[in-house]
């Protein structure tokens, strides 16, 4: 039987860039705002793009739906992949016009990139993705980047990919089943679709 790959649709601005980028990788998702559905998924992709406190509150907007996430992914062990705020809202808080509360699935905070003028924030463009330790799902290369906060994760473990601009920026974090990328696997052309293949491949 075919595996149920869930997109989740909580109003994100990248979901059909996802999708397609997924279907280029030779993936067959799913877009749903269905909370049961997610549930039952064999896998999960949460997009995400603006701020964390608006994509954080329409996903809690959905009823059941972050509690479906977790019996999904926490519970049973199903693989996961945040996206850009997508996987900044896998932190403890962000912290963009306050302190919002986040999933909690990895700890750290989402914060502010504080750089002097020569270097434009949002960090905009191509830029490395480079490994920090192994793992299946992350390779050397260049991504495209969007994004003027940045996921500093607790645990120096839980890190995988690290980039720079004007100092360091956790490029991807992951943990077990779980995996997000800062960078914007369906604009980083070739290197973005391998690595949606390996995910849609990957046997945490």
């Amino acid at each position: 039987m075919p595996e149920t790959v869930a997109l989740i649709d909580y109003g994100a601005g990248n979901l059909r860039s996802v999708e397609n980028a997924l279907r280029a990788a030779g993936g067959n998702p799913t877009v749903t705002a269905d909370p049961d559905f997610v549930s039952r998924a064999d896998r999960i992709i949460l997009p995400g793009v603006g701020a964390f406190a608006a994509c954080m509150g329409g996903l809690t907007a959905i009823g059941g739906m972050v509690e479906a996430m977790g019996e999904a992914v926490i519970a049973q062990g199903r693989p996961f992949l945040g996206v850009c705020v997508g996987m900044q809202l896998l932190a403890d808080a962000g912290h963009e016009h306050g302190v919002t509360p986040g999933l909690g699935w990895i700890g750290g905070d989402v914060r502010l990139i504080e750089r002097d003028s020569s270097f434009k924030i949002p960090h905009m463009g191509w830029n490395d993705v480079v490994p920090t330790r192994d793992h299946p799902l992350i390779e050397a290369g260049e991504a495209y980047y969007l994004h003027s906060y940045a996921f500093d994760v607790a645990d120096p473990l839980d890190c995988l990919a690290i980039t720079d601009h004007g100092g360091r920026i956790t490029g991807a974090v992951g943990r077990g089943n779980i995996i997000g990328s800062q960078f914007h696997p369906e604009k980083s052309q070739g290197y973005g679709l391998a690595f949606l293949a390996r995910f849609l491949a990957w046997k945490p």
